[in-house]
């Protein structure tokens, strides 16, 4: 390994990995000591045991104050959704693993398509500064975003201020519709939230490792893996970059 790569990725002699803790797909879970589990703590796991360091796991309550420590020496990795907003400070791998992410509809709703959902007066929940969240920032032209803290209070907010849409990650909105009667998750995506590892954009060496890393797991089936250990529903491997 890499001298450079090393002094980049563990500059204080073991790896530090920003998880984010509210995606419920990619952290499943504490073990008894209270660290996260799942699919993107036993990623970092793997990264550090390539480089041949320890691990110790950051944690984050959401993706926005994880990004927004980049630079500050708190992280040596991160991993979460790789977005354009993001990126400007970060560099990312290429997915890892994808979650699509749509919307839900109140019973009665005359929306059927996700088409549908960006017109006038149509106001659509969401979390904020969720990957999903910053890619209808940029793409929604009509419709108004309402925003809320975390996936528990989008779905408030929804249900309280009686909005025309709920945006989240499939999954959720699976749970999520049982407790609405009538409503509806609209067919299709309007994107895939694109998981990935990033490290600072100074890091040059370590980004390229990271890429490189990120290719090979997918390939090897370590991801693949990973999904299937922790039984994760409503993940999926992304395609090779």
């Amino acid at each position: 390994m890499s001298p450079e790569i090393i002094a980049q990725l563990a500059p204080h002699g073991l790896l530090r990995a920003g998880i984010n803790l509210s995606n419920f797909l990619l952290v499943t879970g504490r073990d008894a000591h209270g660290s996260p589990e799942g699919v993107s703590p036993d990623m970092a796991r793997a990264v550090a045991e390539r480089l041949g360091v320890a691990v110790r796991l950051v944690p984050y309550s959401s993706p926005g104050l994880l990004a927004d420590a980049v630079g500050t020496d708190e992280w040596d990795i991160g991993l979460i959704g790789a977005e354009p907003q993001r990126a400007e400070k970060i560099a990312f791998s290429a997915a890892y693993a994808e979650i699509e992410a749509t919307y839900l509809v109140p019973a009665g709703s005359p929306i059927a398509t996700i088409a549908d959902v960006d017109r006038p007066g149509v106001r659509v929940a969401s979390s904020a500064r969720s990957a999903y969240d910053l890619w209808l920032e940029r793409n929604l032209k009509q419709a108004t975003l309402v925003r809320a803290e975390g996936l528990d209070g989008a779905l408030k907010l929804f249900t309280e201020q009686k909005l025309e849409a709920l945006s989240g990650l499939r999954p959720r909105l699976l749970k999520d519709v049982e407790a609405l009667p009538g409503a509806r998750i609209l067919d299709g995506q309007f994107s895939a939230v694109q998981q990935a590892i990033g490290t600072a954009r100074a890091n040059t060496a370590a980004a390229d490792f990271l890429r490189d890393f990120v290719e090979e797991a997918k390939a090897s089936g370590l991801v693949a893996r990973l999904i299937e250990k922790h039984g994760v529903r409503g993940l999926s491997v992304a395609p090779a970059a």
